[in-house]
Formats: structure tokens, C-alpha cells, sequence
């Protein structure tokens, strides 16, 4: 069931994270926007929506009216005016570059309703350095969704000491028509909850990998076998994209001047070379075969 008031999303990023977030809406029912700069970007993200719909048609996971509906509800333009001037919910999914956003976040501010809510999917860049580029700093938080998104049910909503209750239930309401878990932070803190925790992990294998203490295999066979986890980290960070993980740690870098910020040298090699993890094809590990199958 749709929340109140929701009836129309734009999302701003058709990458890996944005298109599959529009999907999240459109199979909800609401009408969606996909925006991106980038026409390459938009292509291969409107494949991937038929090629994942109909996959899910032939495994009888969904129905052929579902998918269908959702196709329907699902639209993609390279024009942010089109896409989001009359959006009632607004989603930034692109680099987490501050200035970048920023500047996305006043153009918003102009383009859409005044009703319309303005959310961050920023894993780290809390939204109180975004608020006061627009006019509604009330209707401002984050709404992190997790990779892969149409996979993954938590959803971290984090309230900054400018966004009002009324915003933060709103989103979160948004968060459980799509089918996800809404966790709700009461208070800004870098990283949140799961990435805090997750970075932790993820910078002491880059430790141990950089400083020559053991290969990456064999640093993700200990962190699933040893501690249970799900994956490991490299093959997480692949997952993720080893452009994010870079740009993460670079802006974390900048705000802090904390030289042990800095990204891990085998990441920078990897994003020098533009392998950026399972996106490309090639990140620590190789997914050749895997984009061959799926056509890309």
C-alpha cells in the first residue's frame, strides 16, 4: 500500500544502486522517474529492467500482470526538470562527492513541489551538509538502501537535527510499502549502523592485503568460514564498487585530514585501472563470464 501523499518518485542515479531503487518503487505501484546524465547509463539501466522482470516471470517468481505493471510504472529520461518537477519523493543516488550533491540538492529544491520530500541514499555523507542548500531542511534526511537493493530488506532512515518527525515517518512508511525493513537513527553518526560496523572489517582486511599478510582469497575464506559472515569483504567491496568504496574513503579523508583514512592502495590501483568490482567485469575478482551471460 502506498503512504499518503507518495504517488510519484524520481530517482537521480541510474546506476547499479539507482535503477534497481526505481525498480523497488515501481513493483511497489508508485510512478517512478529514473534520471541520469548519461544515456549509456540510462540503456543499460532500462535492460536490466527487462531483463530482470522477465527472469522473474520465467522462474514464477512474479506474475506477468506484476511485471508488467511495474514496466509500466517505470520510466527513464536524461531531463531532471521532466523527471522530477512533480515528483512528491525525490531519491539522490549519485557519487559521493559532497559538492556534487549539493548542487543537486539546490537545483531540486527549485525544480520540485514544495511538498516534496528530498532524500539522500549517502551511505556517509550525512544529510545536515546537504539541508541548507535547499529551502526545506524539514523535509531532508537519508534513506540508505542497501546493494543490491531489490535483494536486500533493511533500509537505514536517518533523522538530522533539521529533518522533522512528520519527514522521517513519512520515509520511513515509504521504506515498508516497498517491502523493506525501515531502521530508524535518531541521530546523525558517520557511517550509520552497518556500514560503521562493516568499514571496520573492510579497512583491516585492506590492511592485511596491502601490508602482504595474506592473498585476498584467502583474507575472504576466513572473514565467511572463520566469522560466519555472508561474504567476504573484498568480494563485498567488488559487489558494492571499488569507485564507491574510493570515493568513500576520500571524502572521509578530506572531512577528517585523518591521514589512516586514506583509501587502501590496492583500491586505488583497481579504480586507477577501472576495475571497479562485478559492474565491469573485473574487480578483485573476475565476473567476465558472468556480464557475458547476461549480454552486457
Amino acid at each position: 500500500m502506498q503512504v499518503e501523499g507518495i504517488s510519484r518518485i524520481c530517482v537521480v542515479g541510474a546506476g547499479t544502486m539507482g535503477h534497481q531503487i526505481a525498480l523497488c518503487g515501481a513493483l511497489a505501484g508508485y510512478r517512478v522517474v529514473c534520471n541520469d546524465i548519461d544515456e549509456g547509463v540510462m540503456e543499460r539501466a532500462s535492460r536490466f529492467t527487462d531483463t530482470y522482470l522477465s527472469e522473474r516471470v520465467a522462474r514464477a517468481k512474479m506474475s506477468e500482470v506484476t511485471a508488467q505493471a511495474a514496466r509500466e510504472n517505470l520510466s527513464f529520461t536524461t531531463d531532471l526538470e521532466k523527471g522530477a518537477g512533480d515528483a512528491d519523493l525525490v531519491i539522490e543516488v549519485i557519487p559521493e562527492v559532497l559538492e556534487l550533491k549539493r548542487k543537486l540538492f539546490a537545483r531540486l529544491d527549485k525544480i520540485c513541489p514544495v511538498h516534496a520530500f528530498l532524500v539522500t541514499n549517502s551511505s556517509f555523507i550525512v544529510s545536515s551538509r546537504l539541508a541548507d542548500a535547499t529551502a526545506r531542511p524539514d523535509k531532508i534526511c537519508n534513506m540508505h538502501f542497501f546493494v543490491p537493493p531489490l535483494a536486500m530488506l533493511p533500509v537505514e532512515v536517518v533523522k538530522g537535527p533539521h529533518t522533522s518527525e512528520k519527514t522521517a515517518q513519512t520515509i520511513a512508511g515509504v521504506c515498508t510499502s516497498m517491502g523493506k525493513i525501515p531502521i530508524m537513527l535518531h541521530k546523525e553518526i558517520h557511517g550509520f549502523l552497518v556500514n560503521r560496523i562493516l568499514s571496520v572489517v573492510q579497512k583491516e582486511a585492506q590492511f592485511l592485503y596491502d601490508t602482504g599478510v595474506a592473498s585476498f582469497e584467502d583474507i575472504d575464506i576466513a572473514v565467511r568460514e572463520g566469522l560466519g559472515h555472508k561474504m567476504g569483504p573484498f568480494y563485498q567491496m567488488d559487489l558494492i564498487g571499488l569507485d564507491l568504496v574510493y570515493l568513500i574513503g576520500m571524502e572521509h579523508y578530506r572531512e577528517t585530514a585523518d591521514p589512516a583514512l586514506r583509501p587502501s592502495p590496492a583500491v586505488v590501483e583497481k579504480v586507477a585501472r577501472h576495475e571497479l568490482g562485478r559492474k565491469t567485469g573485473r574487480g578483485f575478482y573476475d565476473y567476465s563470464d558472468m556480464l557475458k551471460e547476461r549480454g552486457y
